[in-house]
C-alpha cells in the first residue's frame, strides 16, 4: 500500500497543472466616458491588463492617475502613438460615440479587436462602415451595455424560452435618470453627451439603445416591422441642444414594445416588464425579479426572486472580452454584445430619429 501511495504522489507531481492564461493586453482609448471607472476600479483583475491609455486631456489624465494610481508613462496622446509603442490585442473605447468609427478604422487593419461602450455607433452610416471593416479584417467588434450582465434579464429570457408566461404580447423597457447635468457627470463627459453630433442625439440615443438591444435579443434578432417615436426637450436649461425624453414604439408580428429612454426620471432606473398571455415578468433591476400569475380579473399570485451574479466570464464586460478574444466564448449573432444585434439597434435608433423628426411611423424593409 505504501508503494502504491508513493507512486500516486509521484505521478501527481509530474502531472502538469492547468495553464493559467495570461491576462489579455488591452488599450483604453479615451477617458471622457464615465463608464471607464468600472475598469479602473479593479486594476488587479486577472482577465485583462491595461498596456496603454489614449487621452490628450492632461488634466483628466492626472485626475484619473491620482485616483487610481496608474503611471502616466502608459498614457499616449493618440492611438497611433500608443500602437507604435504597445501591442494590445484589444481596444476598449471610452470617448464619444462619434470616435468609435475612427478607432475601428485604425484597429481593424491591424487585427486588433474592439469593444465600444453603448451604442455601437453615432449613426447607422458609421455602424455599417464599422461592420464592413470588422468583417473584412476578421476582428471582434463588441458593444457593452450595463444591462447585458444583469442576471434578472437573463432569467427573464430563459423563462420566455421555456414558455413560463405564455406567448409574449407586450414588453415595456425603461432606462434613464434625472439627466446628466443633474446627476453631476464629469464635465468632459457632459460636453459630448449633450452634443447632437458627438452623441447622435440625447436621451433617445443614450437610453433608447438599451431597449432596442434587449428587444432584438428577446426577439432572436428579428427586426421590428415599424418604429414610431416621439422625442421632447423638457429640460431646455440643462440640455439645450438635444432631446431629453424619448418614447419609442416597436411592432413585431404578435408583439409590441414600448421603450422609454429618459433624462427626466425622478429616480434612476433600468427595468423591464414582459407581458405574456399567462403571466408577467418584472425585471426590477440587476438582481430582483418578480413573476405574477393572473387570478380572475385583477388578482394574482407572485413569486419573488433575488438572483446572484452570473458566473464568469458572463458577469462583466472585460472578462467576456478576454474570453471572446481567447476563443473560449463564441458570440452568437443574437447575443447582446454581438455586432449583428447592434446593427439592428442602430437601425431602430435611426428609424426612431426619423420618426420623431417627421411625426410619422417608419416601416423597416
Amino acid at each position: 500500500m505504501a508503494r502504491v501511495l508513493l507512486c500516486w504522489f509521484v505521478l501527481l507531481a509530474m502531472t502538469p497543472l492547468p495553464a493559467q492564461e495570461d491576462p489579455l493586453p488591452i488599450a483604453v482609448v479615451g477617458l471622457t466616458h464615465s463608464h471607464v471607472h468600472g475598469l479602473f476600479s479593479n486594476l488587479d483583475r486577472s482577465d485583462v491588463t491595461i498596456v496603454g491609455i489614449v487621452e490628450d486631456n492632461d488634466t483628466l489624465v492626472q485626475r484619473y492617475a491620482e485616483q487610481y494610481g496608474f503611471s502616466t508613462d502608459i498614457v499616449y496622446p493618440t492611438l497611433a502613438d500608443l500602437l507604435a509603442a504597445q501591442q494590445p490585442e484589444a481596444v476598449t473605447a471610452f470617448g464619444s460615440i462619434y470616435e468609435h468609427l475612427k478607432i475601428v478604422e485604425t484597429c481593424a487593419p491591424r487585427g486588433i479587436h474592439v469593444m465600444v461602450e453603448k451604442p455601437l455607433a453615432v449613426s447607422l452610416e458609421h455602424a455599417r462602415r464599422m461592420e464592413t471593416l470588422a468583417n473584412q479584417h476578421g476582428i471582434h467588434l463588441l458593444t457593452n451595455y450595463e444591462t447585458t450582465w444583469y442576471p434578472s434579464n437573463h432569467r427573464a429570457y430563459e423563462m420566455i424560452r421555456d414558455s413560463a408566461i405564455g406567448a409574449v404580447r407586450k414588453v415595456e423597457i425603461r432606462d434613464g435618470h434625472r439627466g446628466p447635468k443633474k446627476i453631476g457627470v464629469q464635465p468632459e463627459f457632459l460636453e459630448w453627451l449633450t452634443d447632437s453630433t458627438l452623441n447622435g442625439g440625447g436621451a433617445v440615443i443614450d437610453f433608447g439603445c438599451y431597449g432596442a438591444n434587449l428587444m432584438t435579443w428577446l426577439k432572436d434578432g428579428q427586426r421590428p416591422t415599424t418604429v414610431t417615436a416621439v422625442t421632447r426637450q423638457l429640460q431646455a436649461e440643462n440640455n439645450p441642444d438635444v432631446d431629453d425624453e424619448a418614447l419609442i414604439i416597436l411592432t413585431y408580428p404578435g408583439t409590441v414594445a414600448l421603450i422609454q429612454g429618459s433624462w427626466n426620471w425622478t429616480i434612476g432606473r433600468k427595468d423591464m416588464e414582459v407581458y405574456g398571455l399567462d403571466g408577467v415578468i418584472y425585471a426590477d433591476n440587476a438582481h430582483d425579479l418578480r413573476v405574477r400569475t393572473p387570478e380572475g380579473y385583477d388578482g394574482f399570485t407572485e413569486e419573488v426572486l433575488e438572483l446572484k451574479d452570473r458566473p464568469a466570464p458572463y458577469d462583466n464586460a472585460f472578462a467576456y472580452l478576454a474570453a471572446v478574444v481567447r476563443g473560449d466564448v463564441e458570440v452568437a449573432p443574437t447575443d447582446l454584445s454581438a455586432l449583428e444585434n447592434n446593427l439592428t439597434v442602430m437601425e431602430i435608433l435611426d428609424a426612431a430619429l426619423r420618426s420623431a423628426q417627421s411625426g410619422t411611423t417608419v416601416t423597416l424593409d
